[in-house]
């Protein structure tokens, strides 16, 4: 085949792809806001959804982040957020396993769960952050059913992100985009430290 047919080929292919993608953006006029679950074993949760928060900060919308099952370590993306007008809600306990103590954990989740619920019902925030919101409900800190009725009275252009491992089905049936962090390889099983600015 000569060079001419391939390009003609290619060509091709990629205005099918196109009429395609046209067509899909085409027939989505439904307008609201989203509730996307970033779940599974692999690193990058949280990331992703500090991400999110960037992209929308970065387009001026206004964004709240509550994080779980965090201490009181410096944080690169609180450093840079708040810097810009996020507020942050942190519960400061740390990990469950250095705690080890429901009572102390479930007081603590539930002060930052005042907070996002006052942020849920507010129509002047764009989007929430509820960072590893999932081992929250796992462990019983906070309701399935308290929070998903936040979840669907929030008012109607407000979007959130849910991040954490293990994220409870009806969570992830109620949500509109749910992706799933695989975990194919980590530096830290090979004993390499977490290095700042990277991996915190």
């Amino acid at each position: 085949m000569n060079n001419i047919a391939k390009e003609q080929r290619y060509k091709q292919r990629q205005e099918k792809i196109k009429n395609n993608i046209d067509k899909r953006v085409g027939e989505a006029q439904t307008e609201k806001g989203l509730l996307i679950v970033i779940t599974g074993n692999g690193k990058g949760k949280t990331t992703s959804g500090f991400g999110t928060v960037a992209r929308a900060v970065g387009h001026g919308l206004n964004c709240v982040v509550a994080q779980f099952i965090k201490g009181t370590w410096d944080c690169g993306e609180r450093n840079l957020l708040e810097g810009h007008g996020v507020p942050f809600y942190v519960m400061k306990t740390g990990f469950t396993w250095n705690t080890q103590d429901k009572t102390a954990d479930t007081e603590a989740a539930q002060r930052v769960w005042q907070d996002c619920k006052k942020s849920l019902s507010d129509e002047s925030i764009d989007l929430v952050l509820l960072d590893e919101m999932t081992y929250m409900v796992t462990y019983g800190y906070i309701d399935l059913e308290e929070l998903k009725t936040a979840l669907m009275n929030r008012p109607k252009m407000q979007s959130v992100v849910i991040t954490g491992r293990a994220a409870h089905r009806e969570l992830i049936e109620m949500a509109d985009t749910v992706s799933e962090v695989r975990n194919v390889k980590h530096a830290f099983d090979s004993g390499v430290k977490a290095l700042k600015g990277i991996d915190w």
